[in-house]
């Protein structure tokens, strides 16, 4: 997939960094309305070592974290005013829903729509999938802070 943002690029709109920096890559965006980025797992990913010993299953809460991750790009990326790097806090988690565990070697693509987007708070509707099924979905609300 070719990209439109890299990592790199990434870190600079959210405050995230090694090891908890969850997507590698943005493929396309609309601004406002949708994005679709994407992670490769690999066993090196410090997870693994306790996720669990001899069956390397990355844990659900850090999809749905790379799924807000995304979300959190999308609304940077639709608001280039607003001052990046700031933090941004979880408010809520609806309808989230795992179907099938990801492995190392996958690559997970996530696609996220905004369903509502505000000066401050966002709501967006997420889907991950690995080879084109579904393994997790979710709709996530957050707020942008400023640095404490």
């Amino acid at each position: 997939m070719e990209k439109i943002l890299d990592v790199t690029e990434i870190m600079k709109l959210l405050p995230h960094r090694y090891p908890f920096i969850l997507i590698d890559r943005v493929v396309e965006f609309v601004a406002g309305e949708s994005l679709v980025a994407l992670k490769n797992v690999t066993i090196n990913e410090p997870f693994f070592s306790g996720h669990f010993p001899g069956t390397p299953i990355m844990p659900g809460v850090l999809i749905v974290e790379a799924m807000a991750q995304a979300g959190g790009v999308l609304f940077a990326v639709s608001n280039p005013d607003r001052k990046y790097g700031d933090p941004i806090y979880f408010m809520g988690m609806d309808k989230v829903r795992f179907r099938k565990p990801v492995v190392p070697g996958d690559q997970i693509i996530f696609d996220i729509k905004v369903l509502n987007m505000r000066t401050k708070v966002v709501k967006i509707a997420g889907i991950a999938k690995v080879d084109g099924k579904c393994v997790a979905e979710a709709e996530l609300m957050a707020t942008f802070g400023e640095k404490l």
